[in-house]
């Protein structure tokens, strides 16, 4: 994928429910695409941040489910991998994180392979 960071567009999904369920504000904010330092960030680093910053407003994830649409590549067999790798990015227990992967079904852009897209919700509480 091109962007402007790493484009890993889950983990950003992931840091948007995150900062957005804590009414911190948007990857954007945090990171914006006119700083230099963010060219190229790894958003894996872009997610961890977010998340001391919703830990640090005095919230705790509770859960969170994503979902990737892309025709290409199948994930389906990821989808363990996935939980867990963004289970230990955010010190949760793999049960914690909901993941799936559909396809466009070659409608749209996603199915036409111009686009992957993805979503992510989180439920925090209050520590």
């Amino acid at each position: 994928m091109v962007g402007h960071s790493d484009a890993d567009v889950l983990l950003h999904a992931i840091t948007d429910a995150l900062l957005g369920a804590a009414a911190l504000g948007d990857i954007g904010e945090l990171f914006p695409d006119t700083d230099p330092a963010n060219r190229g960030r790894d958003s894996a680093d872009m997610l961890c941040r977010a998340h001391q910053r919703v830990t640090e407003a005095g919230w705790r994830i509770v859960n969170l489910d994503a979902v990737v649409f892309a025709e290409r590549p199948k994930l389906s067999a990821y989808k363990t991998a996935i939980r867990e790798q963004v289970a230990r990015l955010l010190a949760l227990e793999v049960e914690r994180v909901g993941f799936k992967a559909k396809t466009g079904e070659r409608v749209g852009p996603v199915g036409r392979q111009e686009a992957i897209m993805a979503e992510a919700v989180v439920l925090l509480e209050a520590v």
